[in-house]
């Protein structure tokens, strides 16, 4: 009896950490830098971000999620050559609402890449590569495909349309 009890407590106290450590990753995208660099054509804007990771590589996939997860949850910051931009999913409780769909989303090599136009050549360089602890930082320029996002989380239920009312 003892020994099934234990085994409940700890089944329990696994399946709640594997829970957290799958929303943290979602909470590291507080910690990111982007600008805006001017309004693109056809829809797009056109940011310069900044990503993380263990090797160059990994920082530039992870500025592209984050170029991504700005337009969505945090919106862009205006500039000298465009007034800023409001989130696409203004509501702060939307990524915990669709959790499930955003996990999918923004998987390694998911959905969002589509949305994605990176626009610097070649591997950053110079003062858009810096060697941190752990890892990497990179700058990229990046074209978000921002109306053609919109369209598509207003499609899948992610995101409420304009039309829709208040």
């Amino acid at each position: 009896m003892i020994a099934l009890t234990l085994l409940m407590t700890f089944s329990a106290v696994s399946a709640n950490a594997q829970s957290k450590d799958r929303r943290k990753s979602f909470k590291s995208w507080d910690n990111y830098e982007i600008t805006t660099e001017k309004v693109g054509v056809d829809g797009t804007k056109f940011v310069k971000v900044w990503g993380f990771g263990k090797t160059v590589d990994a920082a530039t996939m992870a500025a592209k999620e984050n170029a991504v997860h700005a337009c969505i949850f945090r919106g862009l910051p205006g500039c000298a050559t465009a007034m800023s931009t409001p989130p696409i999913c203004p509501n702060p409780n939307t990524l915990e609402t669709h959790e499930d769909y955003f996990q999918t989303f923004f998987a390694p090599g998911g959905p969002y890449l589509a949305y994605v136009s990176m626009t610097t050549d070649g591997v950053p360089s110079g003062t858009d590569r810096r060697k941190v602890k752990g890892g990497y930082k990179v700058g990229i320029y990046v074209q978000v495909m921002y109306d053609n996002l919109k369209r598509k989380l207003e499609a899948d239920g992610v995101a409420r349309k304009l039309s829709s009312g208040f």
